[in-house]
């Protein structure tokens, strides 16, 4: 079959079948479809030879609808499940979880999932980032869990022992302690 205006080929992308491009969503996908059956439905036509090009069409377009739905649907719900927000008291519990089994990515990507922030979410973050060995940055977590929370001697231990440990990793030792740290993980 050629590619003529209006022909569709089944080696072409599922969404350049539908005219659509590969960032198209699962309701564009479906209003593409729907235009495009009713300009080359096989009823349109009486000649056999024009209804049997048709037909040949709607098979073509099945096939990409069904293709590019699949692909539209499983990207729309990777993407909701990386967006969905998450209650701050579930997301601290899933991040201490996740610190619990030696995963501070896990556990920062979790804390990351909630709006919410108070001194109880700085202090996680900077938990996790002392496991991480990012002391500059645990200690500025601490330090706004403290702000935010003044009377709570967690949160100030925290913020003096990143403090400590960011002033130990600055010497000699404590550079070498990290590279064979890193070493180490690998």
């Amino acid at each position: 079959m050629g590619q003529a205006s209006g022909e569709v080929s089944v080696t072409r992308s599922p969404f350049a079948v539908l005219g659509l491009n590969a960032s198209a969503s699962a309701d564009d996908v479906r209003s593409a479809y729907r235009n495009l059956v009713k300009t080359c439905h096989p009823d349109k036509f009486l000649d056999a030879q024009e209804r049997a090009a048709a037909q040949e069409k709607m098979i073509a377009l099945n096939l990409a609808y069904e293709a590019a739905l699949k692909l539209a649907s499983a990207r729309q719900s990777v993407d909701s499940y990386k967006k969905k927000e998450l209650p701050q008291d579930e997301a601290l519990a899933l991040a201490a979880k996740m610190l619990r089994r030696e995963s501070p990515e896990s556990a920062l990507r979790y804390l990351l999932r909630t709006a919410q922030r108070d001194g109880a979410w700085y202090a996680m973050q900077g938990d996790i980032l002392m496991v991480m060995d990012q002391y500059e940055s645990a200690h500025q977590s601490y330090r706004e869990a403290v702000r935010r929370e003044p009377n709570n001697n967690e949160y100030r231990r925290g913020a003096l022992d990143a403090a400590v440990a960011l002033k130990k990793s600055r010497t000699l030792a404590g550079r070498l302690r990290l590279l064979v740290k890193r070493l180490k993980k690998r």
